[in-house]
């Protein structure tokens, strides 16, 4: 019997073109860092990347958000250790610039009230390479508030990324769910239907589809909102 919904975001619930949401925010954090601590911005840029790369290849041992910071402290050197209230004060400020370079799809609304409705459980299982504040914005941004999900998945939790399985295996832990009662929604092939290698049931929102090795998309349940909601209201 299936339990609950797990959705993504970027992409999913939050329409967007993946590289020029990418290109405006590193932009404007850039920005505002090497006016604020004067970093060279080759530098600065090389450490949120090397810091970015390598959660997303976290082993579990210790959380995203740790393993961020280890190695942009790594590359930035000792006043590195100082910048968290400088990206807490961007998150809550240059970054909701970003916005404008998303979507918003009001059905996006409608379907997570669907799945309560249904007494479904809606979890938002987005790539947790962002903190806490980041994520509940881009869910405003979306047009649904945090509190609209049981729970949302942030660096400062989790230990894995997708495509990682372990990241699933972390939500199921956390949720106390088991893969055969959720379904995972998402518009990245690579990232979101390996949710099905463990025996959840998928769905490729195909709006603003990632499909970077060009697979076959029959092979899954697929198509825009309106296709969605009538397979959750199927479920």
């Amino acid at each position: 019997m299936i339990k609950a919904v797990l959705f993504d975001l970027d992409g999913t619930l939050l329409p967007m073109d993946q590289d020029v949401f990418v290109k405006t925010f590193s932009g404007l954090l850039m920005k505002k860092m090497v006016k604020l601590k004067d970093y060279d911005p080759k530098q600065f840029s090389t450490g949120i990347w090397s810091a970015i790369g390598r959660i997303g290849k976290n082993d579990g041992k210790i959380t995203n958000e740790e393993q961020w910071w280890n190695v942009y402290c790594s590359v930035m050197g000792p006043r590195g250790k100082e910048d968290e209230e400088i990206f807490l004060d961007f998150y809550e400020n240059e970054f909701q610039e970003t916005a404008k370079v998303c979507g918003c799809d009001k059905r996006a609304a409608e379907i997570i009230s669907l799945v309560k409705e249904k007494g479904l459980r809606p979890i938002l299982a987005t790539n947790p390479l962002f903190p806490r504040p980041a994520t509940a914005s881009r869910i405003r941004w979306a047009g649904m508030q945090p509190e609209d999900f049981e729970l949302f998945t942030t660096f400062e939790d989790y230990s894995y990324c997708k495509p990682n399985l372990d990241y699933y295996r972390q939500i199921m832990a956390k949720t106390g769910l088991t893969a055969g009662e959720c379904v995972m929604v998402g518009n990245d092939v690579a990232e979101d239907m390996i949710a099905e290698k463990l025996g959840m049931k998928v769905f490729l929102l195909t709006d603003c589809i990632i499909n970077k090795n060009n697979e076959d998309i029959s092979r899954w349940p697929n198509g825009d909102f309106d296709r969605l909601k009538e397979f959750i209201k199927e479920l």
